[in-house]
């Protein structure tokens, strides 16, 4: 299970394990159209492209990251999100 304490935030630059492209996170916690029943710890978009369709949006696990380039805004508001995301996703 994703470790929810290091979840990085929205915004985030990251380049997964064996890819030519970067990603940038979009959100959390997210299915796959094929199998419901299996959740990711991310979604994202082609960086510097930025969102263009659901179909071109990547679902991935924190362990696929390879490296971060850039985190993503971290402020009062997003901390408080954090919280919130934590409690939902533990229960």
């Amino acid at each position: 299970m994703f470790d929810y304490n290091r979840v990085l935030p929205i915004g985030t630059v990251v380049l997964l394990k064996g890819a030519t492209k970067r990603l940038m996170i979009l959100g959390y916690h997210r299915t796959s159209a094929d199998d419901a029943d299996k959740v990711y710890d991310y979604c994202g978009c082609v960086y510097p492209d930025g969102y263009i369709s659901p179909d071109q949006t990547a679902i991935f696990n924190h362990d696929q990251i390879d490296r971060i380039y850039a985190l993503g805004l971290q402020n009062d508001e997003e901390k408080v999100f954090q919280e919130k995301l934590r409690s939902l996703i533990n229960g």
